[in-house]
């Protein structure tokens, strides 16, 4: 039989829109896409670099709750507000997935907020950090 769960962080925008950061659907994994708010301070950082690492601790903590990890992101897409700042961004992304390399999209359109300069969305596979994994090149 199927088992959802469902993840709220108290967000206030999970309630207004009515939505969840995290659906799990067995061991299909679903996170919503995430800002750089800090959940305890309700703060934004103004440096791009810091709100990516803040977005980064939120999708974290969030896998965490239903027993997975960054190791079992398997597709990423990083909405990034300025273009300007996808070098920055993309750093600390390979950063944080090297290894674990999840098939990525990378858009720069605008957020809803100004204040907003990276969101992240992901999907992961329960598991899939500690499955076999088969590496191919080509060439394009």
């Amino acid at each position: 039989m199927t088992r959802i769960v469902k993840v709220k962080t108290g967000s206030i925008f999970e309630e207004k829109a009515s939505y969840s950061r995290i659906v799990a659907v067995d061991n299909w994994i679903y996170v919503s896409n995430t800002a750089g708010r800090n959940p305890q301070t309700k703060q934004i950082p103004e440096d791009v670099a810091e709100q990516t690492r803040q977005v980064f601790a939120n999708i974290e903590a969030a896998l965490a709750a239903v027993d997975a990890s960054l190791a079992d992101v398997v597709m990423s897409r990083v909405f990034i507000q300025e273009p300007k700042d996808t070098e920055t961004v993309m750093a600390i992304i390979g950063e944080k997935f090297r290894g674990i390399n999840p098939a990525t999209t990378v858009t720069c359109p605008p957020l809803g907020s100004t204040v907003y300069k990276v969101e992240l969305e992901v999907t992961a596979y329960r598991g899939a950090g500690a499955a076999e994994v088969e590496e191919i090149t080509i060439a394009l």
